[in-house]
């Protein structure tokens, strides 16, 4: 039970994420889960048919149409008397941006593997960024209910790629596409059956074997099953609550999103396993702790989530303190104080108004057209938060109106997308205000700036690809000198959202060729997405 202070508030709080690499099932989990915490009355996959609807996190048509997560959601849910806040993560490589700055809003993320593909590489960079941000990993193996690979397999290539070892919480009784059921490790003397829902709409039923039941109805599975977890447990792979905080282990369950099974058992774990809200770095150096005043961190900013109003959302996440609409807050990029009228508590589309909220939680501010991704809001002593990377871009485009009739709504709608982290958006004296650069680190950021400024802005758009691959950080002198070069094909541009000099080149042969042709220009590497 909470005593109501922040602090005790924050015991109850779970905030993290679902991290996956694209089709591994992301947001069919995310629905899952909802789903088992009663939050939802019935789920349907990515990819809905008949009757099923789409995720209820994929808001955004785009989403919809092509069945992948192209935004980051936020769901809270409450289960067993705690307070689940669920972020949902992008599903493609082209919005590590995104992802990053939602990893940077938790304090703990459920990592999905596919049964069938096991470590793909866009796993292996998430888990890079969960590693280098000191996020706990749980793992969940998903789609056991079809054929794949073989289970001590997939925790040998775990242990030998992330260095991390894996202790594993359910274990499968039957080989990938010939799931029997589940063995908790804890209870290793029963194994869970699964009776699938017509259409995994509902939650799977759930029955309990005793040890000799299912050793007389799976006599081969289960042995086998056994005998795996007793090497596991010989080889030290039991849950150590202590390596997996510290980011030396990470527990593994076994199931299938799709058909509901070995959702539960993950979603207790998380309520058992994952970290509430603490004591957040500064930039400055020191903590904040939860107990202090108000403090948070926008770590999302996205617009016309709601078609009928075409607002603005800014997603914050509360770092210490109490939240209360209305209060009056500072924003730490200005100093001005910042008015909180409007606060949503959001449910994929839905939401609702929000009165308080605690650490961990997360608000919308709507219509908060001031406010930044990375900017922190507080109360009482000043607290800044670290700022969020920007990464580099390795796509460029120059973007013009297709009717020059809407060259308002043009550049409002880039300038907005500019804002949201969409897109980089550079410009140049050389090309002007009306055919500015988008630079992407993947090419599916342009497709969402298309429809977007299409659909939301009434400002159709042409992409004119650039041939260039790789940029730097340099100063204004650097980006003349690209100009005026004989030897590379260059451009130097300057970064609408922060003011940074960018020289975009073809590839980092031509940055040699730059660096030996002028010397003295700064050219310092960016960041590179999920470095």
């Amino acid at each position: 039970m909470s005593d109501g202070t922040p602090a005790g508030e924050a015991a109850r709080r779970r905030t993290f994420a679902v991290i996956s690499h694209p089709d591994a099932g992301k947001s069919t989990l995310t629905e899952a889960l909802a789903l088992h915490a009663h939050a939802l009355t019935s789920a349907g996959a990515v990819h809905g048919k008949g009757s099923r609807r789409g995720v209820a996190s994929d808001w955004m048509e785009m989403e919809q149409a092509r069945g992948i997560s192209v935004t980051s959601a936020v769901l809270q849910f409450a289960h067993r008397g705690q307070v689940l806040n669920l972020l949902d993560t992008p599903g493609h490589a082209d919005f590590s941006e995104d992802t990053y700055r939602v990893l940077a809003a938790v304090d703990c993320a459920v990592m999905l593997i596919d049964a069938a593909k096991g470590l793909e590489e866009q796993t292996r960079k998430l888990f890079d960024v969960c590693r280098h941000r000191g996020i706990p990993v749980i793992t969940f193996v998903n789609k056991w209910d079809r054929p794949g690979r073989d289970a001590l397999e997939l925790m040998d290539e775990i242990e030998s790629e992330f260095r991390l070892r894996p202790t594993p919480v359910t274990w499968p009784v039957g080989i990938a596409g010939h799931l029997s059921g589940l063995i908790d490790a804890r209870d290793p003397e029963r194994m869970i059956r699964y009776t699938r829902a017509p259409g995994g709409e509902k939650e799977a039923v759930e029955e309990t074997y005793p040890a000799d039941r299912a050793a007389g109805e799976f006599e081969e599975d289960w042995a086998t099953a056994r005998d795996e977890l007793a090497l596991l447990r010989e080889t030290g792979a039991g849950h150590d609550p202590g390596d997996f905080l510290a980011g030396k282990s990470t527990p593994v369950f076994f199931g299938a999103a799709i058909s509901n099974i070995g959702v539960r058992l993950l979603l207790d774990a998380v309520v058992d396993m994952a970290p509430p809200p603490a004591a957040r770095e500064l930039e400055a150096g020191g903590v904040r702790p939860v107990d202090a005043p108000f403090s948070g961190l926008v770590f999302k900013v996205q617009a016309n989530m709601d078609r009928a109003h075409r607002d603005r959302i800014a997603f914050v996440r509360v770092c210490s303190g109490v939240f209360e609409r209305g209060m009056t807050v500072t924003r730490a990029a200005t100093r001005k104080p910042f008015a909180t009228k409007y606060a949503h508590s959001v449910f994929g589309q839905d939401r609702s108004a929000v009165e308080t909220a605690y650490p961990g939680d997360v608000v919308g501010l709507v219509n908060a057209t001031a406010l930044r991704v990375g900017d922190t809001l507080y109360s009482g002593q000043r607290a800044v938060f670290p700022p969020m990377p920007t990464f580099a871009p390795e796509h460029f485009a120059v973007v013009r109106p297709v009717d020059i009739g809407r060259s308002k709504q043009f550049r409002r709608g880039i300038a907005q997308l500019d804002e949201e982290g969409v897109v980089q958006v550079l410009v140049s004296d050389r090309r002007g205000d009306q055919a500015p650069v988008l630079a992407a680190v993947g090419p599916m950021q342009f497709d969402v700036v298309a429809h977007r400024m299409e659909f939301e802005f009434s400002a159709a758009v042409r992409l004119e690809s650039l041939p260039y691959g790789t940029a730097r950080a340099t100063d204004q002198e650097g980006a003349e000198a690209l100009s005026r070069s004989r030897l590379v094909h260059g451009e130097g541009m300057r970064r609408v959202r922060d003011g940074t000099w960018l020289g975009l080149f073809p590839s980092k042969w031509h940055i040699s060729s730059f660096q030996r042709e002028f010397p003295g220009s700064p050219l310092e590497p960016l960041i590179a997405a999920h470095q």
